[in-house]
């Protein structure tokens, strides 16, 4: 009988999965720390103000904790009884850029004002089409077998994608829409031969539209492929941004000594902030960087696997996949391993609406966790 009551399993909660928590607090600290670091001298011409760029970003990052400390605590199967509310209005947001309301910022139309705050529209969509995907696909996953369910589906991303770029103009976004997609798909679906190829086609067919059409993307690939011949002509961020990485060495220069800020590296504070973390902490600091990365999405993958229901479960692969993807092609980016694409580094690159919506991913994933159910013997 004592042998049998030991045996015994009780159900609890597992609680707050602080193992992710504490990762996004030290990079959310280390972000800021670095966007300092890397913006203050061009802050300073543009505003007067060294800490112009810190002070917005702490003020978005505030925001930000308390969205991801409220959706901690909220039950996430509620966002499943609203799927297609928070779908068609990510849709709508999209569109809002082509009102009185849409702002443009750097040549690109791409923000809405809403006079308390400008949001980016397609950081809205990246966290509904992972809402949306998770539910229908926790319906329906035994149905979408066949290469024709699949693609049904993936429409679902392929349409806000496709909306992305036509209209906002923003291949980056629509790109990493489209891959979270992909990925969660992968990830639930049986058939993966036939979806991987069917990838494989439309990413060749991509790059060959692009070198056909021409026009400033083809010019990026033409940089890609030799950065030193057209550094006049898109090459010279680049190539600064490999002289940032290179000088840095080992242990690099120090915090706050990197050279190429100083107005080498254009926008040093957004999508090449990775660049100059090599340059003042060097190869260590990349690498140590990446691995805090790596070791975030081995903590979405373990809430995945032990999450009590399907939806929850796609729910986590989602946002690792959003933080994957966007991670890799800020990298690949920065290092010339594939063709600009403007990719902001999650967490530490400057941008409010970015880290708000990152922070409720987080919020929600926590969420996920915290629902986890786990047996211990009593």
């Amino acid at each position: 009988m004592e042998r049998e009551r030991r045996r015994r399993k009780k159900v609890s909660r597992a609680g707050v999965d602080y193992s992710l928590l504490v990762v996004v607090v030290f990079l959310l600290g280390f972000g800021l720390v670095m966007l300092y670091s890397s913006s203050y001298y061009s802050a300073s011409l543009k505003f007067n103000d060294a800490a112009w760029y810190l002070k917005k970003q702490i003020v978005a990052t505030a925001l930000g904790i308390v969205a991801m400390i409220f959706f901690t605590f909220f039950d996430y199967r509620w966002f499943k009884k609203f799927t297609w509310i928070i779908f068609i209005g990510s849709l709508l947001s999209v569109f809002l850029v082509l009102t009185p309301l849409g702002i443009e910022a750097n040549g690109a139309r791409r923000w809405v004002d809403l006079k308390v705050i400008s949001i980016q529209p397609a950081e809205i969509v990246k966290i509904a089409v992972i809402l949306c995907m998770a539910a229908i696909l926790s319906y329906n996953v035994k149905k979408v077998n066949g290469l024709i369910s699949i693609l049904m589906v993936y429409t679902l991303a392929l349409i806000p994608a496709g909306m992305i770029f036509l209209i906002t103009d923003n291949f980056s976004s629509a790109l990493i829409v489209a891959a979270i997609g992909a990925i969660m798909l992968i990830v639930a679906c049986k058939n993966n031969k036939g979806f991987i190829a069917l990838i494989i086609i439309l990413m060749a067919i991509a790059v060959v539209g692009l070198l056909l059409l021409g026009g400033f993307r083809a010019t990026r690939i033409m940089v890609w492929l030799n950065p030193e011949q057209y550094s006049s002509k898109g090459g010279f961020q680049v190539l600064q941004g490999l002289y940032a990485i290179g000088s840095g060495g080992l242990f690099g220069k120090g915090l706050g000594q990197s050279v190429q800020k100083l107005g080498f590296v254009p926008e040093a504070q957004n999508d090449m902030i990775f660049t100059i973390i090599c340059e003042e902490l060097g190869l260590f600091g990349g690498i140590a960087v990446l691995l805090l990365f790596a070791f975030l999405i081995w903590r979405f993958m373990v809430i995945a696997n032990n999450a009590t229901d399907l939806y929850g479960s796609l729910v986590a692969v989602g946002v690792m996949a959003h933080i994957a993807v966007q991670v890799i092609l800020n990298v690949a980016v920065v290092t010339n391993t594939i063709p600009n694409t403007g990719v902001t580094l999650p967490f530490i690159s400057y941008g409010g609406t970015s880290v708000v919506f990152l922070l409720s991913e987080m919020g929600i994933v926590l969420s996920v966790a915290r629902r986890t159910v786990k047996a211990r013997e009593v």
